[in-house]
């Protein structure tokens, strides 16, 4: 067994106009104030990464490594969230998800497909030469607008809405295959993928793409009512990556999975941050050991309720105090002896 490492800190929620959240060296230099160890970078922020220069330069990989260094920090993933979720956007979102994209693209879907395109693989690209073995991102969505069946799916309609979405991701993940980089894809409503079984959808599309690859977070599974511990035994050996992220599910008489059009704090289903929801951690970490995964457990913030700066610092305690060094020695070893095949059969009666 390996241990986990952390506690790691996703940078996304928390960057803004004010220090300490302005700049890369003010924010790593609170984060590790903080406890974190390593940090998850938002790549569309332009004031922690330059991505194009990091794809296309080692010397620029290493000195930014440097400069977080300095801090006692290392990066643990890039992060391609917004870039992945416009590879595939139905037309019913075009609106809403320009704002993902540059200015010069809004209005203008395929030339913002082909933007994200090149962000995915820039991406793998800066990864590899930061030295990195993984990345994460979202999918896109082509089917979600009829993740109900109602009305009735026209026959053949969620079998091409998978294939097209693999062709989209092919030729990415082979960029990633070329890096040895994983794309480890967050299993998020509003993205085809979103659960298991349309995680295996698309990875049938693919073939079997030894790159798509999982960012397990839990939370996103407490909302759906899935069994996000008994995910780890079916998909462990896809997990490489893993947001630390609370959530709690409290339905009513008058309110369940779906959450009507309430806002956040209205929902049954909420983010929380670490230790106000009902995710059971020891059981995640305990099982994420068993399984061997050695990577980043990376506190991903979101809460309707308590601040983020309270939120992260009570975060990375509890991260660390989830993680489990594991053992090198059975517990019983006090009580065992050297045996050989004789003394086996003598044992056995035989």
């Amino acid at each position: 067994m390996k241990t986990i490492k952390g506690p790691a800190l996703f940078l996304a929620q928390f960057m803004g106009d004010e220090a300490p959240f302005n700049s890369l060296d003010n924010i790593c230099r609170w984060a590790a104030g903080l406890g974190y160890k390593g940090v998850q970078i938002p790549t569309w922020e332009s004031r922690l990464i330059n991505l194009q220069q990091a794809a296309e330069s080692k010397t620029y990989c290493d000195e930014l490594k440097g400069r977080i260094a300095e801090h006692g920090l290392e990066i643990t993933e890039l992060s391609t969230h917004l870039q992945g979720q416009l590879v595939a956007v139905h037309p019913a979102y075009d609106t809403l998800f320009d704002g993902f994209a540059p200015e010069t693209l809004h209005g203008n879907p395929k030339a913002r497909t082909e933007w994200a395109v090149q962000q995915l693989k820039w991406g793998a690209q800066a990864s590899r030469n930061l030295g990195l073995d993984a990345h994460v991102t979202f999918s896109g969505a082509l089917l979600w607008p009829f993740m109900y069946p109602w009305p009735q799916r026209p026959a053949g309609l969620v079998e091409m809405g998978f294939k097209e979405l693999a062709d989209r991701w092919r030729p990415i993940l082979d960029v990633f295959e070329e890096c040895g980089v994983d794309a480890c894809y967050e299993l998020h409503p509003g993205e085809d993928i979103h659960d298991g079984d349309s995680f295996e959808q698309f990875l049938e599309a693919l073939n079997g793409h030894p790159r798509a690859c999982i960012n397990y977070d839990p939370s996103h599974f407490v909302l759906q009512c899935l069994d996000y511990v008994q995910f780890i035994d079916f998909y462990h050996e896809r997990i490489k990556a893993f947001h630390v992220k609370d959530a709690e599910f409290n339905p009513t008489g008058k309110q369940g999975v779906y959450g009507g059009f309430r806002p956040w704090l209205q929902r049954a289903g909420r983010f929380r941050s670490l230790g106000d929801g009902q995710v059971d951690f020891s059981a995640i970490f305990s099982k994420l050991s068993e399984y061997d995964y050695d990577s980043w457990a990376v506190l991903e913030w979101e809460c309707c309720i308590k601040s983020p700066e309270q939120g992260a610092r009570e975060g990375a305690v509890f991260i660390q105090d989830h993680i489990i060094e594991v053992t090198e020695k059975a517990f019983d070893d006090f009580a065992g002896g050297a045996a050989d095949d004789e003394q086996n059969r003598k044992v056995l009666g035989l």
